[in-house]
């Protein structure tokens, strides 16, 4: 909090470093408690058998290979051991990632066991199935279900499932591949190996063990078919909804696995689409309810992305029904993407010197990357865009900023950030973010294994304001280095507050945490009355989403931000690395963070003026960098009462150490006067 007391022994310019620390975002502890709603992720779940097909006869059915050779069901398994139906798809994420798998374990098994790969998506690409089938070095059957007929013969329900028959055609196992890949989380290896431990059994004549698990994949199989409304058709309606609400991840080029930019492309992804929006994974977009926003209230976030009630009954009442595609005369006009910068053209791009190298499969902890960008002068940025070189293994990108004297890192908050689908920071007229001249550009990489070994060579790219801004955007970390999560707490809770030291206009929230991450909450408590400002029931690490006012919340001097995170470190969660391990905070993965970045700025009058400029010449960046901090109200000097509200309780920095820089003794420090300081 601001009132922590500073050191006697500091000058005033070191004092001021400590206040600017605690400005930036340290944290004081505090408990609360709190029941979280489930988390998102998914991992595979052991079944009864009877219940998924175990033990049943699988009835003979014909088939066509991509060479378009001929093969049954039956001649495959009687001349076998054992025969692996393997579902897969080279669009859905999870399928990808399993493919490396199914290609070492078909390389390691005998003559005894026949490998069939089937991907039942109809708009799956003839070639891209031909380029993973040439990935296996030993005969492989692959066959494109496009009409779906095979997947719902031997009853496979996601594009992961695998089903075991013996030479007698018995499904002697049906379920996931391993547990290494699941809904929303990735582990560097398995906990289970269910499918060779099946087939390890069947070659030692041994009982499998686990026989059914489900297996977490894009759907195959939609719930049962509805009566839906038959006004309702896609040209009319539903391409509409999928205009707005998903092409600008799902479409040609997009960030998205695959495109829904067409009647085929849904009815192909239909099942899939049912379940993520009765998930409320899609779109991404985890803010809960605000007072504001309950009944007919517009949301108070500019860029929520999530269903309106009606569009998701429509949508889901379509998709479950027969998926009409209407008059083609109701169609709406196409949607205009840009093609290379969201922004528009930049005014300067940076781009990593080197390629950074991404493995196929596991987990990867962060890499850093540092820009060095050689500006002459400090440049006002008003657009930021983070435009990844492989974005289907960049999962999240934090940029931070390295200036002459200073090192800036989570504490003081990002600077530019990107996740799939929010890649741009642009503000309005009047309002920018500062880059000092000869900055390092750091980022902070998070990437995420998609099957294939891959390189990436990032870049970003900045439009300058073009009239000096009115107000400098600023980002404050509210930060707990001091977590502690003890193993198997399925719902530990910590928190974090940050006093506020003056009038500032809150814009958004950013919530970041790791793979044990549950649920936050930021909270404003002013006087006695404390009032949510942001709720998250169901944190998702794979969305480090900011949530964006429409317009501003106003906090005055001794407000305080609480910022709560709740932690899963059970083993329930199947994306916790370890739940036998007490987590403190750390960098990677596997480690833990608290995280609530604010995104705000002071009003009062413009940043500097041009007499204020060339005073700015008089100061070194360390000196600089703090009067800005101290300036509070933005008149080009500080008073005592401004380093009182900084430093309330060192009585020195704002008597005797400030009446000796005040040269002229008139009770401010000018630019002029701080630049005489050693």
């Amino acid at each position: 909090m601001f009132c922590t007391a500073l050191p006697r022994s500091l000058g005033l310019l070191d004092s001021l470093v400590v206040a600017a620390l605690l400005l930036s975002g340290w944290g004081q502890l505090g408990w609360a408690a709190d029941d979280s709603d489930p988390s998102l992720r998914q991992g595979p779940r052991v079944l009864r058998d009877d219940g998924h097909g175990v033990g049943r006869w699988m009835p003979d059915t014909t088939f066509v290979d991509l060479a378009g050779e001929s093969h049954s069901i039956h001649e495959l398994a009687s001349n076998h051991r054992a025969l692996v139906i393997a579902m897969t798809s080279t669009t859905c994420p999870l399928s990808k990632r399993y493919l490396p798998t199914l290609v070492e374990m078909s390389k390691s098994s005998d003559d005894g066991v026949a490998w069939l790969l089937v991907d039942p998506i109809a708009t799956d690409k003839v070639e891209d199935m031909k380029t993973a089938e040439t990935s296996f070095h030993q005969p492989i059957t692959y066959v494109h279900d496009a009409d779906g007929k095979f997947a719902k013969h031997v009853g496979a329900l996601t594009t992961t499932d695998v089903l075991v028959l013996d030479s007698a055609c018995t499904v002697v196992y049906h379920g996931a591949i391993d547990d290494q890949y699941g809904l929303g989380y990735s582990r560097q290896s398995p906990r289970h190996r269910y499918l060779a431990d099946a087939l390890s059994a069947i070659e030692a004549g041994k009982e499998i063990a686990i026989r059914a698990t489900d297996a977490p994949g894009c759907v195959l199989s939609a719930r049962e078919k509805v009566q839906a409304d038959s006004s309702i058709t896609y040209h009319n309606r539903i391409s509409r909804i999928i205009q707005s609400r998903c092409l600008s991840c799902h479409r040609e080029g997009g960030v998205a696995p695959f495109k829904l930019d067409s009647l085929a492309d849904v009815q192909s992804h239909g099942p899939m689409i049912q379940e993520v929006i009765q998930r409320g994974t899609m779109p991404p977009w985890f803010a809960g309810p605000t007072q504001e926003s309950k009944g007919n209230s517009p949301s108070p976030w500019s860029n929520d992305c999530s269903l309106e009630e009606t569009e998701k009954a429509d949508l889901i009442g379509w998709l479950a029904g027969s998926m009409p595609e209407g008059d083609s005369k109701d169609v709406p006009l196409p949607r205009q993407f840009a093609s290379i910068w969201e922004i528009g053209e930049p005014d300067v791009v940076f781009q990593f010197d080197k390629p950074q190298p991404v493995q196929a499969t596991g987990v990867m902890p962060y890499k850093h990357v540092t820009i060095q960008t050689d500006l002459e002068e400090d440049k006002w940025i008003q657009a930021i865009e983070i435009k990844p070189g492989d974005r289907g293994v960049v999962h999240h990108v934090v940029v931070t900023l390295e200036s002459e004297g200073s090192s800036r890192g989570e504490r003081d908050g990002f600077w530019g950030v990107y996740v799939p689908g929010n890649s741009t920071l642009v503000y309005p007229e009047g309002f920018a973010k500062q880059l000092p001249k000869n900055s390092k550009l750091h980022f902070q990489m998070h990437y995420t294994p998609n099957g294939t070994a891959t390189t990436d060579q990032t870049s970003i790219g900045l439009k300058f304001s073009k009239t000096q801004p009115r107000y400098e955007v600023k980002v404050a970390g509210i930060i707990n280095p001091k977590i502690y999560i003890p193993a198997g707490a399925e719902n530990h809770s910590e928190v974090a507050t940050l006093q506020i030291p003056f009038g500032a206009q809150l814009m958004g929230f950013l919530p970041h945490m790791h793979l044990r991450g549950k649920a936050a909450r930021y909270e404003l408590i002013q006087d006695d009355l404390t009032s949510v400002l942001l709720d998250v029931p169901r944190y998702d690490f794979n969305w480090q989403l900011l949530y964006r006012y429409r317009e501003p919340i106003t906090v005055s001097p001794g407000d305080e931000i609480r910022f709560t995170s709740w932690y899963d470190n059970s083993e329930n969660n199947p994306a916790n690395p370890d739940p036998t391990q007490d987590v403190r905070w750390g960098d990677q993965t596997d480690e833990e963070k608290q995280v609530g970045y604010v995104e705000f700025y002071v009003p009062g009058e413009p940043i500097v003026d041009e007499d204020a400029a060339d005073l700015d010449d008089l100061l070194d960046e360390r000196q600089r960098t703090l009067f800005r901090r101290l300036d509070l109200n933005r008149d080009g000097v500080i008073t005592k009462a401004e380093v009182r509200k900084v430093m309330p309780d060192d009585k020195n920095a704002s008597g005797p150490i400030f009446d000796s820089l005040d040269v002229d003794n008139n009770g401010e420090v000018s630019k002029a006067e701080l630049s005489k300081l050693d």
